[in-house]
This record gives C-alpha cells, sequence and structure tokens, in this order.
C-alpha cells in the first residue's frame, strides 16, 4: 500500500468517483470484516447506457474503544460492460463517524460539506475499466457514545450527477462493549451508544426522513430503510496535477 498523505484543498474539487478504504495504522482492521456489502446504495442519476456503477463497504468493523479509531474498506465498482467515463466517488461522515484523512485525495472545505456533515474527501477515479474497481485508504474515528453514519456518492467529475449513492447508512451495535479492547460494529445497524454512566443505553431516535445538503441543487432523499440519498451536488474540488 502506498504511503497515506494529507490531502490539501487547492482551487475547485475536480475529482473523479472512487472506492475508498478506512485503514488506520495501530488500529482495529477490516480485513476480517467479512463480505463487502452494497447495503444502503441505490442508483440515482440513469448512468451512460451498460455502465452499472456501485459502492461496497465491509459487512463488519471494530472501534479501539481507547483511541476511537476505526477501519472501513469502501471500494467503487463498475459492473457493467463499458468503461464508466470521468468519475468521482466522494466519503462523507456524519454524527460520531469523522474521516480524518483519504489517501490521495482532497478534503471538502467545510463550507462545501453536506448539512448535517462533519468531514468529507472527494477522490478522482477517472475512467473506471468495465469489470474493474477501485479501493483507497481513508482514516477515520467512531464516537461510540453517538451513532455514526458514512455516504458514498459517486457522481460525474463535475458533481452534476450522481449514478449511485451508499448511505448515509449506518454502522452500530445494539450490544456495547464498554470494558472490551474494542466494538464490533454492523453495517446497516443504528448504534445504540453507552450513556456517560456506562451501565446505561441511550436511544438513537428514529432516523431522519430528509436531511438538506445546504447547497444548491443538492438533497439527500430518504429511500426506505436504505438510507437517504445524495443527488445533484456540485462539490469544490481539487485542481487537476
Amino acid at each position: 500500500m502506498s504511503s497515506r498523505r494529507t490531502a490539501v484543498v487547492v482551487g475547485p474539487l475536480v475529482a473523479a468517483s472512487f472506492s475508498a478504504v478506512l485503514i488506520l495504522s495501530g488500529t482495529v482492521g477490516a480485513e476480517d470484516g467479512g463480505p463487502a456489502s452494497s447495503k444502503g446504495g441505490k442508483a440515482v442519476d440513469k448512468a451512460p447506457a451498460w455502465v452499472r456503477l456501485t459502492t461496497l463497504l465491509p459487512e463488519k468493523i471494530s472501534v479501539d474503544n481507547g483511541s476511537k479509531k476505526t477501519a472501513i474498506t469502501a471500494t467503487v465498482k463498475n459492473e457493467g460492460s463499458k468503461d464508466s467515463g470521468k468519475i468521482r466517488m466522494l466519503v462523507v461522515g456524519f454524527d460520531g463517524l469523522v474521516v480524518k484523512n483519504v489517501e490521495d485525495c482532497s478534503a471538502i472545505p467545510e463550507n462545501g460539506l453536506p448539512e448535517g456533515s462533519n468531514s468529507g474527501f472527494a477522490c478522482t477515479v477517472g475512467n473506471l475499466a468495465a469489470g474493474k474497481s477501485k479501493s483507497y485508504s481513508v482514516d477515520a474515528t467512531y464516537d461510540l457514545s453517538k451513532a455514526g453514519k458514512i455516504c458514498l456518492p459517486v457522481q460525474t467529475d463535475d458533481g452534476k450527477k450522481t449514478f449511485w449513492q451508499q448511505g448515509p447508512v449506518p454502522f452500530g451495535t445494539t450490544n456495547p462493549s464498554p470494558d472490551a479492547p474494542a466494538t464490533p460494529l454492523l453495517l446497516g445497524t443504528d448504534n445504540k451508544p453507552v450513556s456517560p454512566g456506562g451501565k446505561e443505553l441511550a436511544e438513537t431516535g428514529p432516523a431522519r426522513d430528509l436531511l438538506p445538503l445546504g447547497a444548491a441543487g443538492a438533497s439527500l432523499l430518504a429511500a426506505g430503510a436504505a438510507g437517504m440519498w445524495w443527488s445533484r451536488r456540485r462539490v469544490p474540488g481539487r485542481q487537476a496535477g
């Protein structure tokens, strides 16, 4: 794996759809997270003919109860029979899940983040050939006293269309382990955080049906139990090169 570096936003983020991998040095890894899943994902805008874009997240991750660090593998795939054209993928954190860094990608400035999110990165995928996939390393933390969600929209490189969006989909547990070294979290499970006293569980409450993104032309739409979808959002990007 190539070494990680902190991305600096310079000018508009001209990224292209991607797949992300949350891996932290010295933290609980996602290697044993079982098969990857597209749970919480949905096609949004119509993709070009014979192009089928999806993303994948691990079914299970673990959070270090001391450092709050975690690792997630997120992958973008073209399951169609033709090349995708230039695309980008965004990695956006919500609530207790904070995306700290994504390898070779650009941080979305605070004033460009979707409303309700706490962090995000835009990654250039470029042209993804038919049958191919791409993954990235992403540093993240998870505050187990809160619920936590992640969102992976796959867009045209200019952000005008969103072909696919996974999330915001939760990672969580209904059986917290505050005294254990790490807490396992399952994809698509609402987290029941431990209260400050450590003996009682706090209810996270019902999910919101609509979460605006705060920028013109952007919205997260409810899609049943699967989550909320991000469509037609422009995100400031990194200058090419």
